[in-house]
C-alpha cells in the first residue's frame, strides 16, 4: 500500500465550477474538471499508483532539514505552502481564479507559482495525470522547452511553464527540476480543456502576476457582503469562502464535498460520493450564506431548485429527488470502482450514490426554510413550485422514510422527517399570510397540528425522558439538537432539557457528538464511524440557545482545534482526533457559521443583563472538587 497523507494535511483551491486539493507537502492530488463531478484528472488521494498527481515542492540541500508550512493569504483561497530550509525559504503559491461567467466552462486552470524569499532554493516537479479516475490511457506530446499536453479520452492537459522552468518528459509524464534566488520565480499552468481544444497561450510571469492579484481581488471584494461582525471572524469568513467554493455557479447549486470516497473508519466501507447537490445540504448551506449576507446566492438557488420542482415529479412520484448532479440531473447510478485501492486500503471506492433514490421527507422543511427568509419569499414562480410541494406534502408526510442519515437498514417513521415536514407546513403558512399568496392554508394547517401531535405522541420515550430517533425506539438521535432551532419548542422546555441531557450522557464525548449509535439503531451497514462534525456544531448551538454558554463556548472552543492548519473540516474526528470522509464537507462549515452565530448572540445578550449564574454542569468545562467520599470520576 502506498502512503497517504492525512485527510486533514489538505487545503483547497477552486473556480466555483471544479476545485482541486493540495497537501501540505506541495502535492496536488485531487482534481475533477470540468466540473465538481466529472471523472478525475489528479486522484492520488484514491490511489497513490494509479491515481496521478501534480508534485511541486522544494528541495532541502541535504535531503532533509526541511520545514514545511501551509496557510492561505487571508480572507482568499489563495494557498501557499512553505518550504524552510537553512539555506533558503520558498513558496509554492496555488490558485484558481474564479470564472465571472455564469455558463458552464470546459476550460478550467490551476495556477501554481514558485517564488523564494530568502537564500537559494531547487524546486522539483513532477506532472503525471491519470484520467478518468485512473481508468484511461494518455498520450503525452512535448511541444516545447516549457509545453506539453496529455490527451486522454475528451479532455486534454496542457503544462505550459515560464522562463527559467523547462520541462522533460519520464515516459508518459513530465518532470522539471529548477533553482531559483530570492526575488526570483517560475510559474506552471495546468490547462484541462476539451479534446482538440486549441492550446492556450504560453503565460508569462507577468500575467500569473496579474491572475493572482486578479484572484485575490475577487475574494476580498466577495467577502466584503459579509454582514458577520461576531467574535470569530477568521473561522466564519473560511467557513463562508469554503461554502463558496462548493457551490456551481452557472447553476447556484451547492455540492456536500469536493470529494468522494474518503472513508468514515480507514479500512471501512462507508465510503460515498459526496461531489452532489443534496436539497437538504443545499438548503442548510445557502440559509447559512443568507444569514452572512450573501444573497445573490440565494437567489441563484431558488432558481434552481424551482427548475427542479418545475421538472415534474420523481419516478416514485416525489416533487424532488434527494440529490441531484449540479446542472439538475437526477441520474447517479452508483458504481464501484474495482481498480482503485482506496484511500489507505479502504474500499469500496463508490462513484455515484444509490441514496439518489430514497425517500427523505425532512428535505421539504429546509427547502421551505431555506426559501421563506424573513422579509424575502422570492419570486412569484417560487412560491408557486413551493405551494404545489406543500399540497403534495399535505397527502403524503405521514410515511417512513429513510430519513437524514440515508440508512441503508429500511424505512422507519424517523422523528427528525417529521420534524422537519412540520416546519414545511410551519413556515409556508407564515409566508401566505404575512405576503397575502394564494395558498390553501387550512389545509396545511390541518397537516402541521396532526404532524406536531404525532411528534409527541410518537417521538417521545417516557422511560428515556427524551425525543428519539424513530418511533418505536429508544434510540437517540443527534439530528433533533435542531429542534429549538426550527421553533418546535422553546429551548428552556423541560422535554428539551432532558433531552439535551440524554444526548450529552449518551452521544457527547468530550465535546464530539455522534449521529447514533449503530449497534442500537443498525443502519445496514458494516463497521462504525467517528463522531459527526456537524452534530458537535448543532450541538454547541443547543447549549447556547438553552443558556447553557460556558458549556457552549467551551465545547465550540474545543472544536475549532478539530480545523486543519488551514481551517478546513472533513465530516468526521476519529478516535485519535484525526479527520475522517469527505473533505471538506459543507454541512460542517455550515454548521461552524450557525454555532458562531448563535453563540454570539446568546453571549451578547448575556453581557446585557445582570448575572443570574449559568446552568452549565461545571464538570465540563473546568475542575471540580469530587463529593466526600467519592472518587472524583466526573465521566458521563
Amino acid at each position: 500500500m502506498h502512503r497517504y497523507p492525512p485527510i486533514a494535511e489538505h487545503g483547497m483551491i477552486g473556480d466555483l465550477q471544479t476545485a482541486a486539493l493540495v497537501s501540505s507537502d506541495g502535492t496536488l492530488d485531487w482534481w475533477c474538471t470540468p466540473r465538481f463531478d466529472s471523472p478525475s484528472v489528479f486522484a492520488s488521494l484514491l490511489d497513490g499508483e494509479r491515481g496521478g498527481d501534480c508534485r511541486l515542492v522544494g528541495e532541502a540541500p541535504d535531503g532533509n532539514g526541511m520545514t514545511t508550512r501551509q496557510l492561505y493569504l487571508s480572507d482568499t483561497a489563495i494557498l501557499v505552502t512553505r518550504f524552510m530550509t537553512p539555506g533558503g525559504v520558498g513558496e509554492v503559491a496555488d490558485f484558481m481564479t474564479p470564472t465571472e461567467s455564469s455558463a458552464p466552462e470546459d476550460t478550467h486552470r490551476v495556477v501554481r507559482v514558485a517564488r523564494v524569499v530568502r537564500g537559494t532554493m531547487a524546486f522539483t516537479f513532477a506532472c503525471r495525470p491519470r484520467f478518468d479516475y485512473g481508468r484511461a490511457p494518455h498520450t503525452l506530446a512535448r511541444t516545447g522547452e516549457h509545453a506539453a499536453v496529455f490527451r486522454g479520452p475528451g479532455r486534454d492537459l496542457h503544462i505550459q511553464t515560464t522562463t527559467g522552468f523547462p520541462l522533460g518528459a519520464d515516459g508518459g509524464d513530465v518532470t522539471a527540476r529548477f533553482t531559483l534566488s530570492a526575488g526570483q520565480a517560475a510559474a506552471a499552468v495546468l490547462t484541462s480543456t476539451a479534446s482538440g481544444a486549441p492550446a492556450p497561450r504560453p503565460p508569462s510571469l507577468e500575467e500569473v502576476a496579474d491572475a493572482f492579484e486578479s484572484c485575490r481581488a475577487y475574494w476580498l471584494s466577495w467577502l466584503r457582503a459579509c454582514t458577520y461582525r461576531g467574535r470569530w471572524q477568521d473561522v466564519v469568513n473560511r467557513s463562508a469562502i469554503t461554502l463558496k467554493l462548493l457551490t456551481y455557479r452557472p447553476t447556484g447549486a451547492p455540492i456536500a464535498a469536493a470529494t468522494m470516497g474518503l472513508p468514515e473508519q480507514i479500512g471501512g466501507e462507508r465510503n460515498w460520493d459526496y461531489r452532489y447537490t443534496w436539497i437538504r445540504d443545499a438548503a442548510l448551506s445557502v440559509r447559512a450564506l443568507i444569514d452572512l449576507g450573501f444573497h445573490e446566492e440565494a437567489q441563484a438557488f431558488r432558481r434552481w431548485l424551482r427548475d427542479r420542482i418545475e421538472a415534474g415529479p420523481t419516478a416514485s412520484g416525489e416533487p424532488l429527488q434527494i440529490m441531484y448532479r449540479v446542472d439538475g440531473d437526477p441520474h447517479l447510478t452508483e458504481e464501484i470502482l474495482g481498480h482503485l485501492e482506496g484511500y489507505q486500503g479502504s474500499r469500496p471506492v463508490r462513484v455515484g450514490n444509490a441514496a439518489a433514490d430514497q425517500l427523505q421527507l425532512d428535505i421539504y422543511g429546509e427547502v421551505s426554510d431555506a426559501l421563506v427568509v424573513g422579509d424575502d419569499i422570492g419570486a412569484i414562480r417560487g412560491w408557486k413550485a413551493l405551494s404545489g410541494v406543500l399540497d403534495w406534502l399535505a397527502d403524503h408526510w405521514d410515511r417512513p422514510d429513510e430519513g437524514i442519515w440515508e440508512t441503508r437498514g429500511g424505512r422507519e417513521n424517523f422523528t427528525f422527517s417529521r420534524l422537519m415536514t412540520w416546519v414545511a407546513f410551519d413556515r409556508a403558512i407564515d409566508a401566505a399570510t404575512r405576503f397575502s399568496r394564494p395558498a390553501d392554508t387550512a389545509r396545511w394547517t390541518g397537516a402541521r397540528d396532526a404532524v406536531f401531535e404525532q411528534i409527541l405522541e410518537h417521538g417521545w420515550d417516557d422511560k428515556r425522558r427524551a425525543f428519539v430517533q424513530h418511533f418505536g425506539t429508544d434510540v437517540l438521535d443527534a439530528s433533533l439538537l435542531l429542534m429549538p432551532r426550527v421553533g418546535f419548542l422553546m429551548p428552556q422546555d423541560p422535554d428539551w432539557v432532558s433531552t439535551l441531557d440524554a444526548m450529552n450522557e449518551e452521544l457527547v464525548s468530550d465535546s464530539l457528538v455522534y449521529r447514533y449509535d449503530p449497534a442500537a439503531s443498525p443502519d445496514g451497514l458494516r463497521g462504525s464511524e467517528g463522531t459527526f462534525n456537524l452534530c458537535s456544531f448543532f450541538y454547541v448551538e443547543a447549549l447556547a440557545r438553552s443558556g447553557r454558554l460556558n458549556e457552549a463556548r467551551h465545547a465550540f472552543d474545543k472544536m475549532l482545534t478539530y480545523a486543519n492548519h488551514v481551517g478546513l473540516f472533513a465530516e468526521e474526528i476519529g478516535p485519535s482526533g484525526e479527520q475522517l470522509g469527505n473533505f471538506p464537507q459543507a454541512f460542517t462549515h455550515l454548521a461552524l457559521v450557525t454555532a458562531a452565530m448563535a453563540l454570539d448572540e446568546e453571549l451578547g445578550r448575556a453581557e446585557t443583563r445582570p448575572p443570574t449564574g449559568d446552568h452549565s454542569h461545571p464538570a465540563t468545562h473546568g475542575f471540580t472538587t469530587p463529593p466526600e467520599g467519592g472518587t472524583g470520576d466526573t465521566s458521563g
